[in-house]
């Protein structure tokens, strides 16, 4: 079940089916790099599609497959999820891709598309991104995606940025073209 397209991707839910490939890409050192949970072998990797299918169906959102539309290949994912961020729970953005699809605007796209369906279909009335200061490609993707303030927090024991964008804030940004 296909949720929204971009451009040039088709975002999902993931299946379990998804695991093998996925598992490919998060046990990647490099792309696992800023995790918390590290590189993921096939059962780590089985837990969070459990997880993302748990989100989906406790909120109605989580990471969902990112779908390249001209292979059919499986490059990632990209989604919002429930995340506790100090005492609150917060609708935060994530996403991750396979390194032959960095720089090249996908984890861009997938974001800016996620959002349109967090704001619009879901009504979400803010969303946050978590990044470690260091993790520069991330800070682009983030600031590329609309997001402009941060507040710098502690998180799991390291120091990150915490931006918000609100819904209002939002509506103004993807009307400015």
């Amino acid at each position: 079940m296909q949720l929204f397209e971009t451009e040039r991707l088709s975002v999902r839910p993931f299946t379990h089916e998804d695991v093998p490939a996925l598992t490919e890409i998060l046990s990647d050192p490099e792309v696992m790099k800023y995790s918390l949970r590290g590189v993921c072998d096939e059962k780590a990797t089985r837990q969070f599609v459990d997880w993302c299918l748990q989100c989906y169906e406790s909120y109605g959102v989580g990471p969902w497959a990112l779908v390249e539309k001209g292979t059919g290949t499986l490059i990632g994912f990209c989604g919002v999820g429930p995340e506790l961020v100090g005492d609150v729970e917060e609708t935060n953005l994530g996403y991750r891709l396979a390194q032959q699809y960095w720089n090249q605007g996908f984890a861009t796209e997938a974001a800016q598309g996620v959002m349109r369906y967090a704001f619009e279909q879901k009504h979400s009335d803010s969303v946050v991104v978590i990044i470690e200061p260091e993790h520069v490609a991330s800070v682009r993707v983030t600031e590329k995606s609309g997001f402009r303030d941060y507040s710098m927090q502690e998180f799991h024991g390291r120091p990150v940025r915490i931006y918000r964008m609100y819904f209002e804030e939002w509506r103004r940004e993807s009307f400015r073209g």
